[in-house]
């Protein structure tokens, strides 16, 4: 059996696909950059999932999802955070210290805390502390207050990432964070939740896209939560390639090979198809672009996008 690569060579073999080196890699790196990890059982419990939801409140950690990842060629993960806790950022960048199949964390810091410097201070001096993530409401919010505009500006200074999530709105407000503050990178999490149903996207979210990616290179789109966009959480979201492409399209055409990074939202997405399924259906897209494009979307571009070390 090939062994995996580990955390430091699956990100040179990533960081290699950036700087043009693309054909060196036989197997370029594969990195999902968008999963999950908890466990209810710890002694404060978890914010999220509540204990009523059935498919997502259990102990989820890195080894099941090694398990289903790791086959289909994935090489690492950036984990996203599910906690406003403070002190559940450290508990995930403990998780990635002893699993190098983490590449990442991606972490939970509020705008409008007072003590945001203090607390940013502290996991900024981990290389494994890429960015944190807020909503739609808290950024714009943010965009809007000098204090606030501050705390992210601190984020792009220390080389770390904002991760938003909400609306198509979102691609809006990153066009917005993108002009005001120059040296941070923002990643619009899953192409602004629009629904995947075969038809054509609504022209709010179209226009919406458009703009994010005409903002400049310092603002990615995640494809990402593409099953979850059918709103069949009962696991029988489609397998047919045709019922995502109109969204896929327009992010495409938005964002390209340079500026989308794959990532799967599991354990989330399990409730509405497999991680096969997910995979699958995002790296069939992906390669129809070419080779040189998927190495980009399923690994090199999330290393640029949170400046993986």
């Amino acid at each position: 059996m090939t062994p995996h690569p580990t955390r430091r060579q699956a990100l040179a073999a990533a960081a290699a696909v950036l700087a043009g080196g693309a054909r060196a890699a036989d197997k370029p790196p594969v990195i999902d950059a968008h999963t999950h990890f908890y466990d209810p059982t710890r002694k404060d419990g978890v914010p999220w999932p509540a204990k009523t939801d059935t498919l997502l409140y259990r102990t989820v950690l890195p080894a099941e999802y090694k398990k289903l990842a790791a086959p289909l060629g994935v090489t690492g993960t950036v984990v996203v955070e599910a906690s406003p806790r403070i002190e559940d950022n450290q508990w995930l960048l403990d998780l990635a210290k002893d699993e190098p199949f983490l590449a990442g964390v991606v972490g939970r810091l509020l705008p409008d805390d007072t003590d945001f410097a203090k607390h940013l201070a502290r996991f900024a001096k981990n290389p494994l502390f890429r960015g944190i993530r807020v909503n739609e409401t808290e950024l714009k919010a943010a965009l809007t207050d000098a204090t606030r505009a501050d705390r992210l500006k601190a984020l792009g200074d220390n080389g770390l990432t904002l991760d938003v999530n909400g609306g198509a709105g979102t691609f809006l407000l990153a066009a917005q964070a993108a002009e005001k503050l120059p040296k941070l990178r923002v990643v619009v999490n899953h192409m602004g939740n629009p629904a995947t149903d075969g038809k054509e996207p609504p022209e709010a979210w179209r226009k919406a896209v458009a703009a994010g990616g005409a903002a400049g290179p310092n603002v990615y789109c995640k494809l990402s939560a593409l099953v979850e966009g059918t709103r069949k959480r009962d696991g029988t979201a489609p397998a047919d390639p045709a019922v995502y492409a109109p969204v896929l399209d327009h992010v495409w055409a938005a964002f390209g090979a340079d500026r989308l990074v794959f990532g799967s939202n599991w354990p989330v997405s399990a409730a509405f198809a497999t991680f096969g399924t997910v995979f699958g259906l995002a790296e069939k897209y992906v390669k129809g672009k070419g080779g040189a494009a998927f190495a980009k979307v399923f690994g090199a571009n999330a290393v640029a996008a949170y400046g993986l070390k």
